[in-house]
C-alpha cells in the first residue's frame, strides 16, 4: 500500500507505463471490432488449439470454452478481407484440422463447425497445421559453425557509411519472424531508419551512443504493442518476445556480411517521451532497443567485452524432497 501511494501521489515514475498498459487494453478491445492486417485474439486462440492438438495424449474435447469465441473471430476476420492471407490460411487450416480430431456431442461444438464448414473460404486446404518432429529439414550447421557465429557477432560502433541493400533487411526480418513469441502474437515491428539526419535524430535519444551514434549508417528501432493483451498480467511480454526476435535479426543479419550494435537505456521519462513523439508512436507502443547496423570498418576498434563461463551462468536444481529445491553449482 505504501508504495502504491508512493507511486501514486509522490513519484511519476510508473506514470507513462501504467497510461501504456490501459491504452494498450482499450486498444485490444477496439481491435475486437475493427479488424486490421491481423488479428491478435485469433493468433492468440489458434495457436492454443495447436497446443491442444499436439498433446500426448490428446483429449478427445478441448478447447470448449473458446472454440465459440474462436469461430467468430476467424468469421468476422474472414468477411472483413484485411487480414493477411497467411494468417487467415494458418487459422482455417488448424480449426479444421480441430473439428477433424474432436469427439463430441456437444450442441456449442456441433454448432460452431456448422458456421466455420459453411463459410465460404478463398483458401484451399493445406498444410498449415501442427506437423511432427521428425518432419523438420535437418539442421546444416553444427554447434561448432553456430558458437563462431555467436562469437562474430559483436556490437559494432564504426561502420563504412554505405547503405545497406533494402533485399538483405528483408531476408533478416523475416529471419527475426522465426522467433517464438507468447501464444504466437509477435507483439512487435521494426522501425528502419537509413536517412543520415533520422537516424542521428533517433540514435542520439538513447543513452550510452555520444561519440560514435553521429556515423551509424542506419539504426532499427524494436518497437512493442502493447494493445496485443487484455490483461496487466502480460505487460511485459513485449520485452520477452521482441528480444528474442532482436536477437534472431542480429544473428541474420550477421550471416550476410552485416554488423550491428544492439542499444538500450535506463527508463528515463523525458528521453522516452522525446523518442516517442519521434517515432511517432501510439501511446500503447514501447521502443524495447534501438539496433545500429552497417557494414563495419575493419579498422574499427570492438571491445573485448569477456563473458562469463558457464560453469558461473550455470545452476543445477537437486530436489532433496517434496518443496524442498536446493541449488548446486
Amino acid at each position: 500500500f505504501s508504495a502504491s501511494f508512493y507511486y501514486a501521489f509522490i513519484s511519476r515514475s510508473f506514470y507513462r507505463e501504467h497510461l501504456a498498459v490501459l491504452r494498450g487494453r482499450l486498444h485490444y478491445q477496439k481491435s475486437l471490432s475493427n479488424i486490421s492486417d491481423s488479428s491478435v485474439l485469433l493468433r492468440r486462440n489458434v495457436h492454443r488449439l495447436e497446443k491442444g492438438l499436439i498433446m500426448q495424449p490428446r483429449r478427445a474435447v478441448f478447447a470448449a470454452a473458446y472454440i465459440g469465441e474462436t469461430v467468430d473471430c476467424y468469421l468476422k476476420c474472414l468477411m472483413s478481407g484485411t487480414v493477411i492471407a497467411e494468417e487467415m490460411k494458418w487459422a482455417q487450416d488448424v480449426i479444421g484440422e480441430y473439428f477433424t480430431v474432436v469427439s463430441t456431442t456437444d450442441k456449442n461444438i456441433i454448432e460452431c463447425q456448422a458456421r466455420f464448414e459453411a463459410a465460404a473460404s478463398p483458401f484451399e486446404k493445406g498444410a498449415c497445421k501442427p506437423y511432427t518432429q521428425q518432419e523438420l529439414p535437418p539442421a546444416p550447421m553444427s554447434f561448432d559453425d553456430l558458437h563462431i557465429l555467436f562469437k562474430r557477432r559483436r556490437s559494432v560502433r564504426w561502420y563504412f557509411n554505405d547503405r545497406i541493400d533494402p533485399i538483405l533487411i528483408e531476408r533478416a526480418v523475416e529471419a527475426a519472424s522465426q522467433a517464438p513469441s507468447a501464444c504466437n502474437r509477435q507483439p512487435y515491428r521494426f522501425m528502419y531508419f537509413d536517412e543520415p539526419d533520422q537516424v542521428k535524430q533517433v540514435a542520439g535519444l538513447a543513452m550510452g551512443t555520444a561519440g560514435f551514434y553521429q556515423q551509424l549508417p542506419s539504426v532499427f528501432a524494436v518497437v512493442g504493442d502493447l494493445s496485443c493483451y487484455p490483461k496487466e498480467r502480460d505487460r511485459h511480454v513485449i520485452y520477452i518476445d521482441a528480444a528474442l526476435a532482436s536477437m534472431l535479426l542480429m544473428l541474420g543479419l550477421e550471416t550476410q556480411g552485416v554488423s550491428t550494435c544492439p542499444i538500450n537505456w535506463p527508463d528515463i521519462e523525458p528521453r522516452e517521451r522525446k523518442l516517442e513523439k519521434r517515432l511517432g508512436l501510439n501511446t500503447h507502443e514501447r521502443v524495447v532497443m534501438l539496433i545500429a547496423a552497417g557494414y563495419a570498418d575493419p579498422a574499427g576498434g570492438v571491445p573485448f567485452s569477456q563473458k562469463k563461463s558457464a560453469s558461473s551462468l550455470l545452476q543445477t536444481q537437486i530436489v532433496k524432497s517434496a518443496g524442498n529445491v536446493a541449488m548446486a553449482e
